[in-house]
């Protein structure tokens, strides 16, 4: 938000300058981006001075030139050449001294010692338009006679520079969304740290009805939607130009001057930080004015021309026959204030920041007023506001206030009230804050002492301070309003044992499994955690009845939360595809959001909503391409799975008591289930169905794991790191060749194996895998290794060839394999 520097001076004199002032504003939480010199009239008249025309003759080469000697108050007159028709001696002039640059627009001109028609010349005699203090151009600036040779034009003309400063506003400091609020801080700041400061309000004392009759009415059908409205009628006012001062402090802050009364609002709007809006009253039939909700599908166009679809929670401003303003967010194209209007109906309301935070997002606006109203604008503000617009309106534009200014209020909004103890304020600072600087500072935030004792106090707070409503909202602002740089650091060091969290464990670990990943070729991406329900429909392994649906959703495309990462990486895969970038490798953390309505219990608004923490997968594409060393190779599911398992074995999770079970489903073609021993699933992995790909066009292979990241961490809590010497005695590989059914996995025989030994046998792997000819139909080949190895001892020919009979034997009852 743009603060101008000399506006905060019509509010508190202080002696800052703008770097102080950036300073002190950020100490205190209004943190100041940038400061930025501006100036009314371009370069600030800037080398120019009052000059005193002593001689001017005719130029001897010109017909319409004059050489002229001119006083510039410092020594030697100087000699410049002048085609002003009205230059004569004796004038005061304005002159532009050598070097002094002049701005025509974004073009400038620096004015150099010459010679013109061979005369030299050591400045120039200014117009106005020359200089940009008007837009004539018939002759040369005559200034008074008693205009004091020399002096600087910036101060004969009271040209001020002005610094703009950009105050970081957060979400919950509304009430320093204008300068008088800026000001009201820092004035807090002055009293804590300079010792005095004088906040000077603007007086509406002046404000006096001139007629009783001619007022328009107003009617509040929804005083939920708008707890307070206020309003007056001002008659016969002429819209004109804004005065050069109101222009100029619009301007400062980057806000074009658009009409007198217009001009007045926004002014009001920075200034108070409370929204105005003015209507023609020859626009409102009946001059009746009814706050209220119209029938949904009713159209409505802006005041920028877009036609908006309005719904039965949109609140508006009507009359007696249609809508006017979409109320706190813009007003209407055929309500406004024109260069016709005779006749203004002024609005100052409080509406309920949610009905205009709600109407804001719906139709797609972001106006100054509703940035300010969905906030939380002051209730108890709105008829001081009013009548500083109206007296202003009737000073720059005229006119007559007519009737009685409406005020419907019917529950007035009371300020908080909140309990606060010393010794909870010097717990929460670290410091001991005295009593008395306490008090100073509540009441320099202009926070109402109730009562107090010796323990503490009780306080009212002002209701423009929508986000203190606790005490430690308001020792948070007694410590800001100190000073952050005040609390004293003791020399001796206090600490206390650390230990770690689950969820530092899990980070730890979530760290060690991403640099895995990265290190075998994989790339980490993330992905929003909102995204289409679109994606859940007829899916039963994600049913779309269990997303969790967002009230307020910013467009269909990010309408519920997601229940599996799967559809944001194929997502990122389809747009690398499209960019030709075809060989992926992708994994993320994340959490998966679910809703089971059979557990929601509507007494209790968490219940039957659950989440998850998910680690993913995703493999497409080559996995060696263009080397000269390799022949280009796909990626595979078994690519895939050997990440898996590295992750697991990474993790300490043992392989060996983990069951994989194959299926398919609507997301997998073929998918292998991975569960711990009690059949809860850890992972699912598999080949994704072409059904789901042609949702995102993608046409090539998608290889997808997704792991439970909450259940192998706390697998991988229970396991312990042991530590064996190295067999010194030799192990012994026998192979098999096996002739199976064609649902029987090689985790089958793993299981098996290890089932007949588990004190021998080490390790088992498949090196050979064949389907096809010579084989009765149904069945297929595996040929497995098994390694033993006893660690006391060498094997003999008799332990080896008992646990190769009693292996075949159990693969033969188990499995029905049969040895090829």
């Amino acid at each position: 938000m743009n603060i101008s520097y000399n506006w905060l001076k019509d509010y508190l004199q202080f002696e800052l300058n703008p770097e102080q002032v950036s300073a002190a504003l950020t100490s205190i939480g209004l943190e100041t981006g940038s400061i930025e010199e501006v100036q009314s009239i371009k370069g600030g008249l800037e080398g120019l001075v009052v000059g005193h025309v002593l001689t001017c003759v005719n130029h001897p080469n010109s017909d319409h030139l004059h050489v002229t000697t001119v006083d510039l108050g410092n020594g030697e007159p100087v000699q410049i050449v002048c085609g002003a028709a009205n230059v004569a001696a004796g004038q005061k002039v304005i002159v532009a001294t050598v070097g002094t640059t002049l701005y025509d627009g974004d073009q400038s001109f620096q004015i150099k010692k010459s010679k013109i028609r061979g005369e030299e010349s050591f400045g120039m005699i200014c117009a106005e338009d020359e200089i940009g203090i008007g837009t004539s151009h018939e002759g040369i600036i005559e200034l008074p006679l008693d205009a004091p040779v020399g002096m600087p034009a910036k101060e004969y003309y009271n040209i001020k520079s002005d610094y703009i400063l950009e105050v970081d506003i957060t979400p919950n400091r509304v009430d320093a969304a204008s300068h008088f609020g800026v000001a009201r801080d820092l004035a807090a700041y002055l009293k804590q740290h300079v010792g005095k400061a004088d906040l000077v309000k603007p007086s509406v004392d002046a404000f006096s009805i001139d007629k009783k009759d001619g007022a328009a009415t107003v009617c509040v059908e929804n005083s939920e939607a708008c707890p307070r409205y206020s309003g007056v009628t001002i008659q016969g006012v002429k819209i004109n130009e804004s005065p050069e001062w109101l222009k100029n402090k619009l301007e400062s802050i980057g806000l074009r001057s658009i009409n007198n009364v217009v001009d007045i609002t926004n002014y009001i709007l920075h200034e108070t930080g409370h929204p105005l809006h003015a209507f023609d009253l020859g626009k409102i039939h009946s001059k009746k004015v009814i706050v209220k909700t119209v029938e949904p599908g009713t159209k409505f166009t802006t005041l920028d021309g877009v036609e908006h679809t309005l719904n039965e929670r949109d609140l508006m401003i009507c009359n007696e026959n249609e809508p006017m303003c979409l109320a706190g967010v813009f007003g209407g194209l055929d309500s406004g204030v024109t260069d016709s209007t005779k006749d203004v109906f002024l609005e100052s309301a409080y509406f309920n920041p949610t009905w205009i935070r709600k109407a804001a997002r719906r139709h797609g606006l972001n106006t100054d007023s509703s940035f300010r109203f969905e906030r939380g604008a002051d209730p108890n503000n709105t008829m001081y506001v009013l009548k500083r617009a109206a007296l202003l309106i009737k000073e720059i534009a005229g006119g007559e206030i007519v009737g009685e200014p409406v005020d419907i209020y019917p529950t007035p909004i009371e300020k908080a009230e909140v309990s606060l103890t010393y010794n909870k304020i010097n717990t929460l600072v670290g410091n001991d804050i005295a009593v008395e600087d306490v008090k100073n500072i509540l009441s320099s935030l202009e926070m109402e002492i109730v009562s107090e004792n010796a323990e503490g106090l009780v306080i009212k707070i002002p209701t423009y301070r929508v986000d203190v409503y606790r005490d430690v909202d308001v020792i948070e602002d007694i410590l800001r309003i100190y000073g952050y740089n005040n609390i004293d650091f003791s020399e001796n060091v206090k600490s206390n044992l650390s230990y770690k969290t689950a969820t530092d464990e899990s980070n730890q670990l979530q760290n060690l499994i991403s640099e895995q990943l990265v290190g075998a070729g994989f790339n980490e991406i993330l992905n929003n955690s909102l995204t289409a329900e679109a994606f859940y429909s007829d899916l039963t392994t994600y049913p779309a009845a269990n997303c969790v649906r967002l009230i307020n959703p910013l467009s269909n495309d990010l309408n519920v939360m997601r229940q599996t990462l799967l559809f944001g990486g194929l997502q990122s895969v389809a747009r690398n595809v499209n960019h030709r970038a075809a060989d992926l490798r992708f994994f993320e953390f994340g959490n998966c959001q679910y809703f089971n309505a059979e557990k929601h219990n509507g007494e209790k608004v968490l219940s039957g909503y659950s989440e998850e923490a998910k680690l993913a997968l995703w493999l497409t594409g080559n996995k060696v391409s263009g080397s000269w060393a390799h022949q280009d190779e796909k990626s595979s599911v078994f690519v895939l799975k050997a990440a898996v398992e590295n992750i697991f074995t990474r993790l300490g999770i043992d392989l060996k008591k983990l069951k994989q079970t194959q299926f398919n489903s609507d997301i997998y073609a073929v998918g292998l289930d991975i569960a711990l021993q009690n059949g809860k699933s850890i992972a699912t992995l598999g080949i994704l169905s072409h059904k789901i790909l042609a949702k995102f066009d993608i046409e090539q292979d998608v290889f997808f794991a997704e792991i439970n990241w909450n259940i192998a961490v706390k697998e991988a809590q229970k396991s312990t790191i042991t530590y064996s010497e190295i067999s010194k005695f030799p192990p012994v590989k026998r192979d098999l060749a096996l002739l199976l059914d064609q649902n029987i996995l090689f985790s089958d025989i793993e299981k098996v194996a290890f089932d007949t030994d588990r004190k021998l046998l080490k390790e088992v792997y498949l090196f050979d895998v064949y389907e096809g000819k010579n084989l009765p139909a149904g069945k297929k080949s595996y040929a497995a290794s098994f390694i033993l190895q006893d660690e006391t001892k060498t094997l003999n020919d008799k332990q080896i060839d008992n646990f190769m009979s009693r292996l075949i034997k159990n693969l033969e009852t188990k499995l029905g394999a049969t040895l090829r």
